[in-house]
Order: C-alpha cells, then structure tokens, then sequence
C-alpha cells in the first residue's frame, strides 16, 4: 500500500490566525490553488489512487475533490473512486477557542497562552475544554480499525493506494497510531531522507504539516527477518518508546514493514505565489467555473 497523509489547503481561519478546529473554515483562493497543484502533481507522477477519504469539513473534502478531479482529467472515470468523507476524520475541537484568536504566550511564562487562558476560565458557565489527545486517538484507532487495516489485509490484485485528507494535529495523531501498530524493527526511513536535525529518538514526532503538505508511506507484506538488517540503527534509538506505544493497543500488523518516504512534501507548491491585493487570501468562491475567471473578472473592473 502506497499511504498519504495529506493536510488541506489555507483556510480564512488561518490566514485570520484563529482557531478552527470543528469550525467548517473555507477555503482562501491561496489555498485552493494549493490543491489544485497537489492534485495535478499527484497525478503526473503516476498515481492513481483506489481510496480516497477526508475530514467531512469542508478545507478537507474541497482539497480531495480537487485530488479526484485532477485523477479524473488523468485516468478517467472508470475505476474511480468516489471522496469518502469521514466526521471521525475531523480536526481537534478546540472547544471555547473555537472561531477565537491565538492567545499570546505571557512574557515570562512557560504556558502557552491557550493553555494560561485555560486555567483562569476552565471553571466560567458553558466553558468546553479542548478535546483530549485520549479522544483522538481513540479516533483515530477506530478509523484505522474500520477503514485502513482492512485495506491492507484484503486480497487484491491492485495494490491499495490510499489518500486521506484532514488536518494538521488530528493528522499527527493517526501517524501516531500507524505507528504503534508496527513492530519496531518494521519500521524504517527511505535512504537519504532527514527530518529535522537527523538526529531523534523516536519517530513519533515528525514535525507538523504544512497547507497541503502531505506524508507518504509505504507499506508492505514482510517476514519481519527480512527487515532486521535495514533498521537496527533506529530500532535501538527508540526501543522504550515504541513499548510505551504499544501499551496502549498491541500491533495488529505484524508481518508487514512500513517505510516513511516523504515527510511534509512540498514539491507541488514551488513557485505558487499568493496573489497581491488582498486577493490570494480571500475565501475561495467554488461557484467559478475555473479560478482564472475570476482575475480576469477583477482585472476588467478595475482596468
């Protein structure tokens, strides 16, 4: 299985720096030519998926529907697969910061903001806290559970090759769980490849997602023998904490190897600049046939 984890392009929320978690943000301009751009990069390597799932939000499902229109301008409608949307595919909720600005951190003061506000107000009338990371990965397991693993253990003569959309931190806990469900010794990066310093002793954390910044897995079918040799020097580095993983759900692929391809990638995106004018990070008006029409529209009114 070739597996993409895939987060969605800029939103008006982002752009405006509040929160937005359950909060249905749009899409700016900006952040639909982001997706336009993975879609069509995606596609002239070659991929053609056979699964395609998103967040229900909508920054998630326009970002996906801007992947399948790209595979259906390559290959067709034939074989292709229809956008699953997935509520359990939902960002963090952030509770009573949803649709409120980032709080600062406190001069001198090692609490974020978020989590200083938190403290003062926890106990105000109709405060929500922020969804727990137990919440999400109970989430998460529950998608990997119902929807991935059994890709991966049906018989097929099409190698399962998987988008999914969502968003950054909800996204960093299903990476999470992918992981926990491998062997340690399964799991190994491609030659080359540098996250970070290079230097880390877990791959738990990979750094976040940028818009449309997506992780590429691959996974497959392995005597877990085979695969000693290759990842003995990040086995030993994070021995302790793949068995505190693995405490909370035992692994349910064993047998299968997992290499980590590409962490945040960004090629599809080089030389993609914001439009000028205020422009680029308005909200993303889908009901335009093609997005050139709305510069040229703008350009004649104000010519």
């Amino acid at each position: 299985m070739r597996l993409f984890l895939i987060r969605h392009g800029e939103t008006v929320d982002n752009v405006a720096q509040v929160y937005a978690g359950t909060k249905d943000s749009a899409l700016t301009i900006h952040g639909y030519l982001q997706a336009d751009r993975l879609g069509r990069y995606l596609a002239a390597t070659g991929l053609e998926f056979t699964n395609i799932f998103s967040s229900d939000l909508q920054r998630a499902a326009k970002t996906a529907s801007a992947i399948r229109h790209s595979q259906q301008k390559v290959y067709g409608d034939s074989g292709l697969p229809s956008v699953k949307r997935l509520p359990i595919l939902r960002e963090q909720d952030f509770g009573y910061y949803e649709g409120k600005p980032f709080y600062a951190r406190l001069k001198d003061s090692r609490r974020a903001g978020k989590d200083h506000h938190r403290v003062q107000h926890m106990n105000d009338p109709n405060f929500k806290d922020v969804e727990s990371k137990e919440s999400m990965t109970v989430r998460m397991d529950e998608f990997l559970d119902e929807h991935l693993v059994p890709l991966l253990k049906r018989l097929s003569k099409k190698e399962p090759t998987v988008a999914i959309v969502s968003h950054g931190i909800i996204l960093a806990s299903l990476w999470r769980c992918i992981l926990k469900t491998f062997e340690a010794r399964s799991v190994k990066l491609k030659p080359g490849l540098a996250v970070g310093s290079g230097d880390y002793k877990t791959l738990e954390y990979l750094g976040g997602w940028s818009n449309t910044g997506y992780l590429e897995l691959d996974i497959q079918k392995s005597s877990l023998a085979n695969t000693i040799d290759s990842v003995d020097a990040i086995h030993s580095s994070r021995e302790s904490s793949m068995k505190q993983l693995k405490e909370s759900k035992p692994a349910t692929l064993e047998g299968w190897k997992m290499t980590i391809k590409i962490v945040n990638g960004k090629e599809h995106l080089k030389g993609l600049k914001r439009t000028g004018g205020g422009v680029g990070s308005s909200k993303y008006d889908e009901s335009q046939r093609k997005i050139e029409s709305f510069f040229v529209s703008r350009k004649t009114k104000i010519g």
